[in-house]
């Protein structure tokens, strides 16, 4: 099981989120099984990120709603960069 790391944005990006249950639910779901090392299903558009982001990952958590994250399979965690919204994360 990977731990997890919440980067100082991916927090600060959080806030926005605190009063949407549905989000934090769905988020909470992906975060279980990344952390377990599973693999997401198509449902979550699951994909690596180029240019500057790599080597993270990008998932949908809802279909404007995205978490920007990496794993660190040397050192077990799954560290969480970024969540927001298309335009919010990629000016």
């Amino acid at each position: 099981m990977l731990k997890i790391k919440p980067g100082s944005k991916f927090k600060t990006d959080l806030k926005k989120f605190k009063h949407d249950k549905s989000i934090l639910k769905t988020l909470d779901e992906v975060l279980k099984i990344l952390a377990n090392g599973e693999e997401l299903t198509e449902k979550y558009r699951d994909h690596a990120l180029s240019g500057k982001w790599n080597p993270a990952r990008e998932c949908h958590i809802k279909p404007d709603v995205l978490l920007v994250y990496q794993i660190d399979k040397k050192e077990k965690v799954l560290v969480l960069i970024r969540i927001g919204s298309h335009s919010d994360l990629f000016k």
